[in-house]
């Protein structure tokens, strides 16, 4: 950085997001032609380069925050501007199930039979596996926050610990929804409380695997010495997501699974 009169990052050119929109195009090209005709060829194809980009192209940050120097204090204020606009987004999203979940719930036409859940839906037990569930992401939760509280006070062996804790419980979690949408007697084509339920609740199981894949790059990184108590933007970005993954399922616990039910 000694060459720069100024403290910010000018990032070389770079092939990874174009690579990243190309694997993108295919895997969900891939999506759809595996739904309608059953192979899944492409959408392999797709996973492989997706996976691929993402490898390489966190690689290079990685080498240009911790190795390079580039992650000077005025470019980690705009990663955290970003992160933060990155989550709202996220809330956006999230909102848009919410409406459709209460647009439909809170006045349920005569196709519902006039009542919520529709006539022939038997919803799940919320204080089941839902309420581990939530048990579950609420203990990730704090060994989240412990990690973070470890590392800002440079307990290595404390950080190590909790962070590896909090991937095992984000695993739990996947687990546990798996076999519940197994035991589910309604799927995604049972109407509007199907649709909004698997929806949600599968794009939020989604949110939980990106974020175990981040929290487990973390503790990589950790263990390969990245993060000191004062240079920690890549833990702390992943730490803001997980609080996000936890908060809204939260609402969908309150929402979908107790309220709806």
């Amino acid at each position: 950085m000694t060459h720069q009169t100024h403290a910010f990052h000018m990032v070389n050119p770079s092939p990874w997001p174009l690579t990243g929109a190309l694997s993108a195009l295919l895997l969900t090209s891939g999506l759809v032609i595996w739904f309608h005709h059953g192979s899944y060829n492409l959408m392999m194809l797709g996973l492989m380069t997706n996976l691929l980009t993402v490898y390489q192209w966190w690689r290079d940050v990685v080498r240009e925050g911790t190795y390079q120097g580039h992650h000077t204090p005025v470019v980690q204020k705009g990663l955290r501007y970003g992160m933060i606009l990155f989550i709202i987004s996220e809330i956006f999203f999230f909102a848009g199930f919410f409406w459709a979940f209460y647009h439909s719930s809170l006045a349920p036409v005569h196709d519902l039979g006039g009542s919520w859940p529709p006539t022939g839906i038997i919803p799940l037990n919320p204080l089941d596996v839902p309420l581990l569930n939530t048990s579950v992401l609420l203990a990730s939760g704090v060994s989240i926050t412990w990690a973070h509280h470890s590392l800002m006070e440079g307990k290595r062996k404390n950080m190590n610990q909790a962070l590896f804790i909090t991937i095992m419980l984000g695993l739990y979690f996947t687990l546990l929804q798996a076999s519940e949408y197994m035991e589910t007697s309604f799927s995604i084509s049972d109407g509007i409380y199907g649709s909004t339920f698997f929806m949600a609740t599968g794009f939020h199981g989604l949110h939980v695997i990106i974020g175990s894949s981040f929290l487990l790059i973390c503790l990589i990184r950790q263990l390969k010495f990245h993060f000191t108590s004062k240079h920690h933007f890549g833990f702390e970005a992943a730490a803001w997501y997980w609080h996000f993954v936890d908060v809204v399922w939260l609402f969908l616990y309150v929402s979908i699974y107790w309220w709806g039910s």
